[in-house]
């Protein structure tokens, strides 16, 4: 990489931005199996007005209705964050939201199809008609592409944040992405103006998250282009922390133009981590 701009340059650095915290009851629309390990869901209702959502790499709270009883519990906004309802706190997960349409009124979620837990049980059996409940996002991380190009590196949960990185960056921009599925069935179409050099990374039927990272193995590989570049990194949380290390400590990568998310965690439920200085 080479160092010309400094990291704190106004059109390098990332912005924050907060938005009022809403819970949305919001009814399926659509559902689409999109390959054999992702199924996306339309959701649409009244209540997505003044949805928000500016950072590629939002995250919503996805809001389950109870398994045994059908019925979708949903906090109120308090004056110091979610007030719970009497029952308990419903099953939740993080989404980022894979694409946003105000003016059709529509919000789609892509569900990655990795185990037998409550979103893919859900998932699987979603029908039109059928209630979820959607919280935030209660904030953005916007990142620039003043950059010479830009790396995009994840596995299947970070597909929709792939997609709409790649659908936000201008005619002119350079981007490498390294995109890991189980096979050739589970590659989606990602759209872009930006040049893209795109490498899917096959599974071949080994476990997600598993102690190898193949995301890894192919990046060691891999000519980089020359110049300051963004890398983004999105997949299982040891996993993001190793390629981060890995695009640091041998890339020379600026520490300042990574953002490496867990997206979960192998044996864990429910977790994101952030891995940074």
């Amino acid at each position: 990489m080479t160092d010309t701009t400094p990291a704190s340059s106004p059109d390098r650095l990332p912005r924050r931005v907060r938005h009022e915290l809403r819970f949305r009851r919001l009814e399926v629309r659509t559902v689409e199996r999109v390959t054999p390990h992702l199924i996306r869901v339309t959701l649409g209702g009244d209540d997505l007005a003044g949805f928000h959502s500016p950072g590629f790499d939002d995250h919503a709270k996805i809001f389950f209705p109870d398994a045994a009883t059908g019925v979708l519990a949903l906090p109120t906004a308090g004056p110091e964050g979610p007030v719970w309802p009497p029952g308990g706190r419903p099953t939740m997960r993080d989404y980022t939201p894979r694409r946003h349409d105000a003016a059709a009124g529509t919000l789609e979620i892509d569900f990655a199809l990795h185990d037998a837990g409550p979103a893919t049980a859900w998932a699987e059996k979603a029908r039109p008609g059928d209630a979820l409940g959607v919280g935030g996002p209660r904030g953005s991380f916007i990142v620039p592409t003043a950059f010479d190009w830009h790396l995009l590196i994840g596995d299947d949960t970070a597909l929709p944040a792939i997609s709409r990185r790649l659908a936000e960056l201008p005619a002119g921009a350079r981007a490498v992405v390294l995109a890991e599925v189980d096979g050739e069935a589970d590659q989606i179409s990602l759209s872009s103006a930006a040049n893209v050099e795109l490498h899917w990374v096959h599974r071949g039927g080994a476990a997600p998250g598993a102690a190898a990272s193949p995301l890894l193995e192919t990046l060691r590989a891999l000519k980089l282009p020359d110049g300051d570049f963004h890398a983004w990194v999105g997949c299982e949380s040891s996993a993001a922390k190793a390629l981060r290390a890995h695009l640091v400590g041998e890339r020379g990568a600026h520490p300042k133009w990574i953002r490496a998310s867990g997206y979960w965690r192998r044996g864990a439920i429910a977790t994101h981590d952030t891995h940074d200085d």
